[in-house]
């Protein structure tokens, strides 16, 4: 999410092989078909995921550079990784949390409820690897 300069942006990010999903596709379509697509499209490939954490509304997280109004929800953001806990998760990064503009620190929880999720799925995923080596 975030300003567009204009339609050459778009259709940089095309040539690239980017998807673009939208919060408002998350709206219409739900969190669980937008985590099918990404499955879908990830296959079994390793995934790095990296997060802004201005993809979420700022009711949601205020505490940010570039707050953009109409983001995801903090729960449609869980949701949505969670939906991705089969893919092969390498690594991930959380960005963009500025504390010093959430006094009320809803920022910092979202953001750590995040970081957590994403940590959560590559143990998971590491201690199945552990599991499988060793019944081999």
């Amino acid at each position: 999410r975030g300003p567009l300069y204009g339609k050459q942006d778009l259709t940089d990010d095309e040539k690239m092989g980017f998807g673009i999903v939208t919060s408002a596709d998350v709206m219409r379509r739900g969190v669980d078909e937008i985590a099918d697509q990404l499955r879908q499209r990830i296959g079994d490939r390793p995934l790095y995921i990296s997060i802004d954490i201005d993809v979420l509304d700022p009711a949601h997280a205020p505490g940010t550079g570039t707050p953009e109004a109409g983001g995801l929800t903090s729960r449609e953001l869980l949701e949505i990784l969670r939906g991705l806990s089969s893919c092969h998760l390498v690594s991930a990064d959380l960005v963009e949390v500025a504390p010093a503009y959430d006094h009320a620190e809803i920022t910092s929880v979202a953001a750590s409820h995040t970081a957590y999720e994403l940590t959560t799925i590559m143990s998971r995923q590491i201690a199945a690897a552990k599991a499988d080596k060793e019944a081999k």
